[in-house]
């Protein structure tokens, strides 16, 4: 591994930080970074976005703000998983909702969404969706 390859330590604790800010569901400071030029796409080790992470944390505020700003609603992780089959598996419907809003397809991911809906009989969701 080169010098070139190691991260700039300063560059991964920004990156950390951007990553609680979701995590905690900050929308104003979140979106201040984002507007500072940090990637609405970013993604951690795992391959969860910021998307991802406010979506699984329930904040729906956060989510929008993320979206409007660009990010990917359909961003699936290294498991394949969406940040609206994660907010269907946590109960998020304020979360489901804003990801919706904001262009998210039910089909995406492994499980999907409507997946997702149908293993926890969530039929309001699936109705949402469109589906039966």
């Amino acid at each position: 591994m080169s010098e070139n390859d190691t991260p700039d330590p300063e560059v991964v604790e920004l990156a950390s930080k951007v990553f609680d800010l979701a995590r905690a569901g900050d929308a104003v400071t979140l979106a201040a970074y984002l507007d500072a030029g940090v990637p609405a796409n970013l993604t951690n080790e795992k391959g969860d976005s910021l998307v991802m992470l406010a979506a699984y944390h329930g904040h729906a505020e956060a989510v929008t703000a993320l979206l409007t700003r660009g990010a990917d609603a359909d961003a699936a992780n290294d498991r394949g998983q969406t940040p609206l089959a994660g907010a269907v598996f946590k109960g998020e419907d304020a979360v489901v909702r804003a990801l919706l809003s904001g262009g998210a397809n039910p089909e995406a991911g492994t499980p999907s969404a409507v997946d997702t809906a149908r293993m926890f009989g969530k039929t309001e969701l699936l109705e949402l969706f469109g589906v039966r």
